[in-house]
């Protein structure tokens, strides 16, 4: 379709867009019950609203939205860098066997997409690639993943438009891992009755007190001073895990950005440990909850809704089947393996999140149960490590592992 017109928003003017998008969300949350009631995030139900209405404005008006998206890889990193200056080996250590246990959970799922993906491509005659890339490749790996291997699936193994159809998936996970998390959530809580910390009235039950990201509502008392050494140790991540990046660049152990950030940001956390200092805490929870809201509202607010259309009708199949089996994986395995109680509901919403979208959106869907039921330390431990982590690794293997069949 020709667009006869066009909007671009600075950078500036991108920023005040995504604070009034976080403004509006919180507003929608509260004048909607049904998004209340499922625990759909604040930046999620605005920001679609608002990628719906540059749809709408570009399919009828002729007329396009465009934004300067400059500050929403610096903000995507900060956050990134706050979960690794979180995870002091002593918490890491404390849920180290639920860990590795939820590490299996998420190889299970990793290979049921690619299974899934590449079975439905096959039976419906396309080329198992297309499966590969309606699979983790795009909803556990996100727009960076689904480029990298889009590139490799048309230049090796001959899939057509594979980086089109890449982007196409990957912003149609988004989406639904964002909207997908918390009503898997709140059915799993249904069934929990009074198991629920928040139960027996008030958000916390069971005298719990919110920690890092959980709760982002929840006023926390900072001091400046506080605050400068939170933003300095947050910069030394970004120019660590930078620096890092480069250096692993092209090699075999290469990694994103993102994940050099936080495993920076764990190094930093320990040592200060070893020589006595202490992180602040409640300054690195809200500016690392800042740096998530903008980024998730930015990116929500700019997607690129009319690159759906690219999808033809074996995709969107092969895309609605991995969405009920996300939806079902988290509630029939995530939740019964990791204990059928509060901490495996909120980890099934954030395994929604990131099994079909991305780390921010997981770390979303699960602020959203727990400002409303209560805290969950072990959910919030777990998946911000695995999630931003350990699954790239996975992926990646299980990925390879794939190519390796003789059907490629």
């Amino acid at each position: 379709m020709d667009v006869t017109g066009e909007w671009v928003f600075s950078t500036y003017g991108t920023l005040v867009c995504a604070t009034l998008v976080l403004l509006l969300g919180r507003k929608l949350v509260e004048w909607i019950g049904p998004l209340r009631t499922y625990s759909i995030p604040e930046p999620v139900a605005a920001g679609l609203l608002v990628a719906l209405g540059t749809l709408g404005l570009r399919e009828f008006g002729r007329f396009e939205l465009k934004f300067d998206t400059t500050l929403q890889g610096p903000l995507m990193l900060a956050f990134f860098a706050t979960i690794g200056l979180s995870a002091n080996l002593s918490s890491l250590k404390a849920g180290g066997r639920r860990l590795v246990l939820f590490l299996g959970i998420v190889a299970g799922m990793l290979v049921m997409q690619n299974a899934i993906g590449v079975g439905l491509a096959m039976a419906m005659g396309l080329p198992p690639g297309v499966g590969l890339l309606g699979g983790s490749i795009t909803l556990a790996g996100g727009h960076g993943t689904g480029a990298a291997w889009g590139e490799t699936l048309t230049s090796r193994y001959g899939v057509q438009s594979a980086l089109e159809i890449a982007m196409a998936c990957a912003t149609f996970g988004l989406v639904l891992g964002g909207l997908l998390g918390g009503p898997v959530a709140r059915y799993l809580v249904g069934r929990l009755g009074n198991r629920v910390p928040g139960a027996q009235g008030g958000q916390g039950g069971q005298g719990d007190v919110p920690e890092g990201f959980e709760q982002p509502h929840t006023v926390r008392l900072i001091t400046a001073q506080a605050l400068i050494e939170t933003v300095a140790m947050i910069a030394i991540c970004l120019l660590g895990g930078e620096v890092i990046a480069r250096w692993l660049s092209g090699t075999a152990l290469e990694l994103p950005t993102f994940v050099c950030v936080l495993f920076t940001g764990v190094v930093v956390r320990n040592l200060l440990a070893l020589v006595g200092y202490e992180v602040f805490e409640r300054s690195l929870s809200v500016l690392g909850n800042v740096s998530l809201s903008l980024f998730l509202a930015m990116a929500l607010m700019a997607l690129r809704l009319w690159d759906l259309s690219t999808l033809a009708l074996p995709m969107v199949v092969i895309l609605v089947v991995q969405a009920i089996a996300m939806a079902s994986y988290a509630i029939f395995v995530t939740f019964r393996v990791m204990g059928r109680n509060y901490d495996a509901a909120v980890l099934a919403a954030g395994h929604c999140g990131f099994g079909l979208g991305a780390t921010p959106t997981a770390i979303a869907n699960m602020q959203a149960v727990t400002e409303r039921f209560g805290p969950s330390h072990l959910a919030f431990l777990i998946v911000p490590m695995v999630g931003a982590f350990f699954i790239d690794i996975l992926n990646a293997l299980i990925i390879k592992g794939f190519l390796s069949l003789p059907i490629f």
